[in-house]
């Protein structure tokens, strides 16, 4: 395992010398010691990102041999998949073949955008008509210049994934900034990407705690575009940051996605994509859908059969046969989790299975999965995202209330429906003020698609084509095309 820094195409120590604890939150062991990057280490990065850009090859390579190197870090993923799923387990908690999906979905990824950069030699310049023949006008799209990404801990690898592949696609250098609790799969990307011959600070890697180097990537002058994955108030501040120098940004937020089920629904199906939609990688998923809304007439048998299947999940470290659920990310967030429960308790609601550590779990960031009903609506447990394995439940009589409950949040990210009706399923998914609507389903994602959220839950989107646009600039060239005066002033 790699724990130094990825900077100008070498590996280094932090200046400061510092390091910090990465833990394995299902033994709560220290599994590594990792390079604790701080504002100098970030200064380098940047200005080896800034020099890749400003005079080095990459930005002025044609898309199809940027894609080369893309497709030659998909293939060195792919090689090492199994080893870097445990590597990812490991690190963030996750069940063995949750990681192995994301380890997949991160090498699709760099994949996609490689085609895509083939596809921007055909289609980086755009002819204008204008009014008059005198000139000629064209739009021609570049590299934003050098991109700052700072990525969660929830989906290590793949996060990554979707903000550096594209930012390379388009011809972008980059400075990435992984959590500080899950920092271990950037840093084999980092290696992969070293072992293909990526020139030198096209991407660096610093590893830091928040406040020592994501902050100074945020603020550094150097930095052209900011993209950002996390909570609010970090976005919020990310976006302040932006702001000072008119950086262009983009931020993927929180959520409280709500899971509109009519009494038309199939039991068992909606049952099993309610479990997916919060209980996947132990709810700490910022779409989960923790909102659930059950027709009147639904609502108690489709309770009895969520109950008894989530008594079923098997909860343990993620390298387990057969184990479902894992333990929370860190003793931070088992404590926040734990605590809103608790909260959610006092302020009326009830605890209908869950809400506990597991008795034969002793060590470890292990949490049943919480299932709560009668939840206030101006309650937090119903309002605030509470990022682990707790959905809350209620009835609705008629679909104007449950689609008027749904929308009455600060989030936008996420929400689903499901009904066999397909005309209510379509009118209610457009009547959702969010930026992902799942009919009959929860939680699908696709590399194609665009993802990014309405209201608070963000600003711009990430993935497909509106993935790599977020990485391009766009350039108006006009030329006067004719030897005649222009005339506008004749000199007497």
């Amino acid at each position: 395992m790699r724990n130094q820094l990825y900077i100008d195409g070498k590996w280094a120590d932090p200046v400061q010398g510092g390091m910090f604890d990465v833990i394995n939150p299902a033994t709560e062991e220290v599994i590594q010691q990792v390079g604790a990057g701080t504002a100098e280490d970030i200064d380098a990065a940047v200005s080896a990102a800034r020099r890749a850009f400003d005079t080095g090859e990459w930005p002025r390579l044609r898309g199809a041999e940027r894609a080369k190197y893309l497709r030659a870090i998909a293939a060195g993923i792919r090689e090492r998949q199994a080893e870097i799923a445990l590597l990812e387990v490991r690190d963030n908690g996750k069940p063995l073949p949750e990681a192995e999906w994301d380890i997949g979905d991160a090498a699709g990824c760099f994949e996609f955008y490689a085609n895509l950069a083939e596809q921007f030699d055909n289609g980086a310049e755009e002819a204008i008509t204008l009014p008059d023949p005198r000139f000629t006008s064209k739009v021609v799209k570049e590299p934003v210049g050098v991109a700052a990404a700072i990525i969660p801990w929830n989906y290590p690898l793949l996060m990554a994934a979707w903000k550096v592949a594209p930012a390379l696609a388009a011809g972008c250098t980059v400075v990435l900034k992984p959590s500080e609790l899950t920092p271990l799969t950037a840093l084999e990307l980092a290696a992969i990407a070293d072992n293909v011959g990526l020139p030198a600070g096209v991407l660096n890697i610093v590893t830091g705690l928040g406040g020592e180097a994501g902050q100074p990537l945020a603020e550094h002058p150097g930095v052209d575009k900011l993209a950002f994955t996390g909570s609010v108030p970090t976005g919020s501040k990310i976006m302040a940051a932006a702001a000072r120098d008119i950086k262009k940004v983009s931020l993927e937020l929180g959520g409280k996605s709500p899971f509109l089920i009519f009494e038309d629904a199939d039991i068992e199906q909606a049952v099993e994509w309610i479990m997916f939609g919060i209980f996947w990688n132990q709810g700490q998923v910022c779409s989960a859908t923790s909102r659930v809304l059950v027709q009147e007439r639904l609502y108690a048998p489709l309770l009895e059969r969520l109950v008894a299947e989530t008594r079923k999940i098997k909860i343990g470290g993620g390298e387990g046969k057969g184990v479902l659920l894992g333990p929370l990310v860190s003793q931070r967030q088992y404590e926040l989790v734990t605590r809103a429960i608790s909260v959610a308790k006092d302020a009326g609601a009830n605890v209908v299975i869950g809400g506990n550590r597991p008795e034969n779990l002793e060590k470890g960031y292990f949490l049943e999965p919480t299932i709560l009903t009668d939840v206030p609506l101006d309650s937090a447990a119903w309002t605030e995202e509470i990022f682990g394995p707790v959905v809350c439940i209620r009835p609705f009589s008629a679909e104007d209330d449950a689609v008027r409950l749904a929308n009455d949040s600060r989030f936008g990210l996420a929400a689903a429906v499901m009904s066999k009706d397909g005309a209510r399923a379509d009118r209610v998914a457009a009547a959702l003020r969010a930026g992902i609507v799942w009919i009959n389903c929860s939680q699908p994602t696709f590399t194609e698609a665009p993802w990014g959220g309405y209201k608070q839950s963000g600003i711009g989107r990430e993935l497909g084509r509106w993935g790599f646009e977020n990485y391009l600039e766009t350039k108006q060239i006009t030329k006067y095309a004719t030897d005649e005066r222009w005339g506008w002033y004749i000199k007497s």
